[in-house]
């Protein structure tokens, strides 16, 4: 055998191996890469729910104190008006 042809061969299998190898690799992890931005779209989408529903919340709290300040103003004004009474006699 032909020494360039042996030094060839020597030099160009184990080259061809990992660069094959390095393409495989690459593709796989392109595959993984696609597979994790479908994963945190699918998270953040979750996550845009979970603040909706804390938005709601957070508006049922905030009209239920509402409702809590009118009704306790209307007490406050009905034991003013019987300790004004009371004051008057």
């Amino acid at each position: 055998m032909d020494p360039y042809i042996q030094a060839v061969m020597t030099i160009g299998v184990p080259t061809l191996a990992i660069l094959t190898g390095i393409l495989i690799n690459n593709s796989r992890l392109g595959d993984l890469r696609s597979y994790m931005d479908t994963r945190f779209s699918d998270l953040a989408h979750r996550f845009a729910e979970v603040d909706r529903r804390f938005d709601n919340v957070d508006r049922q709290l905030t009209d239920m104190k509402e409702l809590w300040r009118s009704e306790l103003h209307r007490v406050e004004e009905v034991l003013d008006a019987r300790l004004k009474h009371l004051e008057e006699r």
